[in-house]
């Protein structure tokens, strides 16, 4: 299935995803086995933020991720295009400075991070090399990208297993611990349709990032990539 397939009117995915809002922290981790925890701890490990830096993080959904960062005295801001992630956010953490914006459409200043991350959210931006460019354009000279994103197992028998998971169980659960069925399914749909590790490189390469590079997370089923905005 290509993207093309896939493709949705953005205020078509955030309702989506303002649908799933309430119960989107206890149904990511039920769905992805409680790996996404893990995940997390990695991609931290990759934005290595400091006091002092200035963290977007982008699709933040409820700002599970941001908290993280500015309870280690960052100053992180959680930015989500679905307005309903971002009030759940808000009322979980009124001390975070949510933004509700399009990753095609930054509302923010040219140069004003010093570390960019999104983390299962460039899936389903419509145009994610627009999105990797904004993300540039936001980032300081020298400063970084990290991308957490779904991707492609590494050995034939998991991915196999994997392709099952998504199309057979992961929907079943669904109906148990989502109050919207339909954007698992479409999560699932997502995930198969979306380029690579190596084709992602690509894409953040052609977006003008420079050292890309990957590492693969749960044997492949996850990869993190980052980049580097030219200084």
């Amino acid at each position: 299935m290509s993207r093309a397939s896939l493709a949705k009117e953005p205020r078509e995915v955030a309702r989506m995803f303002d649908a799933v809002a309430r119960r989107y922290d206890v149904t990511n981790d039920v769905l992805s086995l409680w790996q996404d925890r893990l995940w997390r701890v990695a991609t931290r490990k990759a934005v290595a933020a400091e006091p002092g830096m200035r963290v977007l993080d982008l699709a933040a959904g409820t700002g599970t991720s941001s908290e993280d960062y500015a309870d280690a005295g960052i100053d992180v801001v959680p930015c989500d295009f679905s307005t309903g992630m971002v009030g759940v956010g808000k009322r979980r953490r009124p001390d975070l400075p949510f933004v509700a914006g399009d990753a095609t459409a930054l509302p923010f200043a040219d140069a004003s991070f010093d570390v960019v991350t999104i983390s299962f959210g460039l899936r389903n931006v419509a145009e994610p090399t627009r999105a990797l460019a904004e993300m540039l354009r936001v980032t300081r000279p020298g400063g970084r990208l990290v991308v957490c994103e779904f991707s492609r197992p590494t050995r034939a028998p998991l991915r196999v297993a994997y392709t099952a998971y998504l199309g057979h169980v992961l929907p079943r659960l669904a109906t148990v611990v989502s109050s919207n069925t339909d954007a698992y399914g479409y999560l699932a749909e997502s995930i198969t349709a979306w380029p690579d590790q190596r084709a992602l490189a690509g894409l953040l390469q052609a977006a003008g990032w420079e050292d890309v590079a990957y590492r693969n997370l749960s044997a492949g089923i996850v990869a993190l990539h980052r980049g580097t905005r030219p200084a």
